[in-house]
């Protein structure tokens, strides 16, 4: 019996996964053709979804984007043998866009079933589990320290200080909080982990737990990830009915047991501190500190709050060692991250690859450019409050500090092209109309900062008195910057400085609406 895998994967299911699938198994029953058609995660070549791949001798052989109207004619030239089509890839992990990158983290993604524990086990899926267990909790954190892991979420904390600071804090409970409140604009990598192979996140939580005396976990989902909440529903209890969860994990005498979460739309909910109040019961706003969660945390115990992308790296990490690791990257920034393109550009999709590859390199080499064809004008890195880089900044390495020296941020990889018909004022205005949207309220330079920072440009692209107006967008940004609680006041100055600095022509041309 042949094997089709088709995504099940939610940017794969928005552009007619489902309906190809069920157009796959229509035509073969027709056709009398034994055919086994698998659902799995997205592979992140989100230009060709829906991609189908069929299992041959020489490999999966990749085909997209497969419409309905395509099944037919792929039937008829051979798709169940890898046959000639003008859709046909070739051998998937070929595809130049998969063949560059270094996949440790989303090296399953894609290739299992995502709720097969079977699949998952096949595939290498628990070897850091073992491994953990047998290095015991100081081990396991001296191997995280030596990683060189930081926080993918946005801050790039160091995982291992943080793990180090919450297993020698003094607490009757102890959590491990995964922040899948994944809200940044061009990001999805959370998604395609949490939806394409959920058990490497519970494997590194459960990993986080050992490591650190906790024996208990949550996970705080997004709201508008339905389709991941089923499936972590789903992969939680299957993880619970293979002992990976609950007493005794592996038969190790250790306890850890997983709740889901779902938020319920706030953007300032992934702030760790909000993140907390929101799951102890309160409104989502953001705890001063010190202290931190990881010394007086959820419920007041020492709480790691790890973003999906830190937890899923653990395995890895553990399995293959620290210097395995290490190796990948430059300068502090260790390892690979999951850069996500989006935005107006010809590829999108996700690609994992060791720190230092240049801005250039990811928009216009792996990117291919504008999907409008267009000159590129600027790209934001880090969500809707990262920096806006021009086309000059574009030898930048993907480096957290090399990004910090350019007043940027790399966020959680999410890397948003723009070509030259955007106008900067107007990206500038959204930025503080969606900080004065989403504040929580609690400090006054955010909660009041983004509201007359929204009106100021909104003058200033009307030409009402552009130089005196710039400055006092200046010295707002200046006070939300060094003012505000956490980092969504604190950051607004990034995208809203960033286009000023270097699109200064926009904000001096009045609006024409």
């Amino acid at each position: 019996m042949t094997r089709i895998y088709i995504p099940c994967d939610s940017g794969a299911l928005a552009v007619g996964a489902d309906e190809v699938a069920a157009a796959f198994e229509s035509a073969a029953r027709r056709r009398q053709i034994p055919l086994d058609i698998v659902r799995t995660g997205s592979r992140g070549l989100y230009w060709l979804e829906p991609m189908l791949e069929v299992e041959t001798a020489k490999g999966r052989i990749a085909y997209g984007p497969v419409a309905i109207a395509d099944v037919e004619s792929l039937l008829d030239s051979g798709i169940l043998s890898g046959g000639v089509h003008r859709l046909r890839l070739g051998v998937a992990e070929e595809i130049p866009f998969l063949k560059r990158q270094t996949r440790l983290t989303f090296a399953r993604c894609g290739i299992v079933q995502p709720l097969s524990i079977e699949d998952y086990r096949a595939h290498g899926g628990t070897a850091g589990l073992r491994r953990a267990l047998a290095m015991g909790p100081a081990g396991i954190v001296e191997e995280i320290v030596q990683s060189g892991l930081r926080g993918r979420g946005g801050a790039g904390f160091p995982t291992g200080i943080k793990w180090k600071t919450a297993r020698e804090a003094e607490g009757a409970q102890k959590y491990i909080v995964c922040n899948a409140d994944e809200g940044d604009s061009g990001t999805y990598a959370d998604r395609m982990i949490m939806e394409g192979d959920p058990f490497l996140l519970i494997e590194g939580m459960v990993i986080a737990g050992i490591a650190v005396g906790a024996t208990r976990g949550y996970i705080y989902l997004r709201s508008e990830y339905p389709h991941a909440r089923r499936i972590l529903v789903a992969a939680i209890a299957a993880a619970q009915r293979a002992n990976l969860l609950g007493k005794s994990v592996a038969g190790s005498g250790f306890d850890f047991g997983i709740e889901l979460c779902v938020g319920a739309g706030a953007y300032v909910c992934g702030e760790e501190t909000s993140l907390l109040e929101s799951l102890e019961g309160r409104r989502g706003m953001v705890r001063a500190k010190p202290p931190l969660p990881a010394h007086h945390g959820l419920f007041g115990m020492p709480t790691v709050v790890n973003n999906v992308i830190s937890l899923a790296s653990v395995p890895s990490i553990v399995e293959r060692g620290a210097t395995f690791y290490r190796d990948f990257g430059m300068g502090r920034s260790r390892g690979t991250m999951p850069i996500q393109l989006g935005g107006n550009v010809r590829h999108p999709g996700l690609f994992e690859a060791g720190f230092g590859l240049t801005l250039g390199e990811i928009v216009d080499d792996i990117g291919g450019g504008t999907a409008s064809g267009r000159p590129v004008r600027a790209v934001q890195v880090g969500g809707p409050l990262g920096a806006y880089f021009p086309r000059a900044l574009f030898d930048t390495p993907f480096d957290y500090e090399a990004f910090a020296a350019h007043d940027g941020m790399i966020g959680h990889g999410g890397v948003v092209v723009f070509d030259d018909t955007v106008d900067m004022a107007r990206q500038a205005h959204f930025a503080m109309e969606f900080c004065a949207l989403e504040s929580c309220g609690k400090c006054t330079p955010c909660r009041i900062g983004a509201v007359r920072g929204a009106e100021t440009i909104a003058r200033i692209r009307k030409g009402e008195r552009i130089a005196e107006n710039l400055m006092l967008v200046e010295d707002l940004c200046n006070t939300m910057k060094y003012g505000s609680l956490c980092a969504l006041g604190g950051a607004v100055p990034y995208p809203v400085m960033s286009a000023i600095r270097h699109f200064p022509e926009d904000f001096r041309r009045v609006a024409a609406e």
